[in-house]
C-alpha cells in the first residue's frame, strides 16, 4: 500500500519500510511521529478513501543538508556579499499507513463501556 502525504511544504510518495527525507521535524531519534496530511492512499492501481487516514514514521536521525553558498554580487560597486546555508532536515522511516489512531480510540472506548457496565446504544435496539 502507498500514500502521497504532505509535510513541510512538499508531498511524498511513501510506503511502509520506505525511508524519506523531510524538512525538520521536533523529536530526538527513534520517537515517533504521525502525518496526518494524507492526499492520496492505494494499493496498485486502486485508490482508497484518505478520510481519518495517516501514516506512521520514526524518526532516524536530525541532519543537516549540503551547504548551499549564496554570493552577491554588484558590477563595478565593488559589493561582494559570500553566505552559507544548511538545511536542517530529519530522516524518517515509514513504520505504518492506515487509520492506526482512530482504531486505538475506538478500543479504548470499548473497553471504557465494558468497564462502565453500559451498553452502546446500537446494542440495546
Amino acid at each position: 500500500m502507498f500514500a502521497v502525504v504532505r509535510t513541510g511544504g512538499k508531498q511524498y510518495r511513501v510506503a511502509a519500510g520506505d525511508k524519506i527525507v523531510v524538512e525538520k521535524i521536533d523529536g530526538e531519534a527513534g520517537a515517533s511521529v504521525t502525518l496526518g496530511d494524507v492526499l492520496l492512499a492505494g494499493e496498485g492501481s486502486e485508490l482508497k478513501p484518505t478520510d481519518g487516514l495517516t501514516v506512521a514514521a520514526e524518526i532516524i536521525a536530525q541532519a543537516k543538508g549540503d551547504k548551499v553558498i549564496v554570493f552577491k554580487k554588484r558590477r563595478r560597486h565593488n559589493y561582494r556579499r559570500r553566505n552559507g546555508h544548511r538545511q536542517q532536515h530529519t530522516i524518517l522511516r515509514i513504520t505504518a499507513i492506515g487509520a492506526q489512531q482512530e482504531e486505538k480510540k475506538s478500543r479504548a472506548k470499548k473497553a471504557a463501556t465494558a468497564e462502565t457496565g453500559a451498553e452502546a446504544p446500537a446494542a440495546q435496539a
